[in-house]
């Protein structure tokens, strides 16, 4: 017998919200989280806009000590220790004073505390080794926000840190899911975030896949879906949520969010089409549909899907990889949307944001729009009808909802959730 999971907490901190009501309303809303950046614009950057979340001192002062805040540089480690800890509040769970045998973590980044390692390797140069201090490692090492989470609650059972690119969130939801499936631990909290900054998204600017062209017009710049789409925005963050053996939860009283059903994670192996920046669509394919058959569900009977859709020439590649997994087209497609024509590209911490993003529309019952998606690129409606491309959020049930995530490096997770009924 395999343990059902359910996802029983939710935190977040988005460049269009913080915290999970205030992210609630930003996406029922349609609201922008991408500004101009004038920082960019002093260094060169070409594209100068982005999305950073507005964390300001009251709220690092909520969930650091002042110990914990000497010398704190990481940006990602503030947004993913603000986001993991609001989690596990959400779902009713306490601080553990003994190592809990029974809650893990899996929480993700693509690289943490450049402004740290900046400031590190600076001193070094100088010659003033000595004086990088107690948290230049902490701040820097890739498990840097899971040992944080881990210090703050006390987990005695599995504690991980994977980095797959964009794929990274969503992988860590399967892994997190799949250990609790197998009866190895009751709970996890899993996510992902990802670093501020231009020393973050430089190279992205070197590459020319920003869409420096909306430096005056940030908040329409991100444009999944659209004809007139001219790449991606960067932007930052964290999402994390906290997963439960079904039982568990429920002998707790907990609330429950919704149900994971599945999930598939894979690579295309940088061949046939794949390669370091581009996807490999038969393993696309095959990791969504893997990820139906393994959640027991056939492909008609998801209603709807939050997709990877970047805003690049790559989105209608995706929605066709999407209709050669669904057996479906046109009017037979699910409703999809994008939630990076709100807040950008997160990077690493995409697929966590989307996921929790994903869990509110299910929970609260809408579909919220995607922005900037008009003119649709015609390539996309010849696919699917464009009634399936809501622009204003719309007050639907999603019944099963498909969440996927493709990473540089030809990564693939995607996961099926499913609307929980009080039983």
């Amino acid at each position: 017998m395999k343990n059902r999971v359910v996802i029983t907490g939710l935190g977040v901190v988005s460049p269009n919200a913080l915290g999970k009501e205030s992210f609630l309303s930003a996406l029922q809303s349609g609201i922008s989280g991408i500004k101009f950046h004038q920082k960019l614009a002093d260094l060169k950057f070409s594209c100068q806009i982005a999305g950073t979340p507005l964390v300001n001192q009251d709220h690092i002062d909520a969930y650091f000590t002042s110990l914990e805040q000497k010398e704190l540089k990481a940006t990602g480690l503030i947004y993913g220790g603000i986001a993991g800890q609001e989690a596990w509040k959400d779902a009713g769970l306490k601080f553990n004073k003994e190592p809990d045998s029974d809650a893990g973590i899996v929480f993700g980044n693509g690289i943490l505390g450049v402004d740290k390692l900046k400031e590190a390797f600076d001193k070094i140069d100088d010659k003033n080794v000595r004086r990088l201090g107690s948290q230049s490692v902490i701040q820097t090492m890739a498990s840097g926000v899971t040992a944080f989470l881990n210090q703050k609650i006390g987990f005695g059972n599995r504690v991980l840190t994977n980095s797959s690119a964009c794929a990274t969130g969503t992988e860590a939801l399967i892994l997190g899911f799949e250990h609790i499936q197998s009866g190895k631990s009751k709970t996890m909290l899993v996510g992902s975030c990802s670093d501020s900054g231009p020393y973050i998204w430089g190279g992205f600017d070197a590459l020319r896949i920003l869409p420096y062209q909306y430096n005056d017009a940030p908040e329409e710049a991100s444009r999944p879906f659209a004809e007139d789409a001219a790449g991606f925005v960067p932007s930052s963050g964290a999402g994390a949520l906290v997963i439960e053996d079904y039982e568990h939860a429920k002998a707790r009283g907990a609330n429950i969010y919704a149900e994971i059903l599945g999930g598939e994670t894979n690579s295309g192996g940088m061949r046939n089409g794949g390669s370091m920046t581009a996807p490999n669509s038969n393993a696309v394919v095959s990791c969504i549909s893997n990820a139906i058959k393994n959640a027991e569900i056939n492909p008609e009977d998801i209603d709807v899907i939050n997709a990877h859709l970047t805003a690049t020439k790559m989105d209608a590649t995706e929605i066709e990889n999407w209709t050669l997994a669904l057996n479906g087209q046109n009017k037979n497609f699910p409703i999809i949307n994008s939630l990076k024509g709100m807040i950008g590209h997160g990077l690493a911490a995409c697929g966590s944001l989307e996921l929790v993003a994903s869990v509110l529309q299910m929970h609260h019952g809408f579909v919220f729009g995607n922005r900037n998606a008009e003119p649709v690129h015609p390539s996309i409606l010849k696919m699917i009808d464009k009634s399936k491309i809501p622009l204003k959020t719309i007050n639907h049930q999603p019944q099963l909802l498909a969440k996927a995530s493709f990473g540089f490096g030809d990564v693939n997770a995607c996961v099926l959730l499913k609307k929980y009924f009080n039983q």
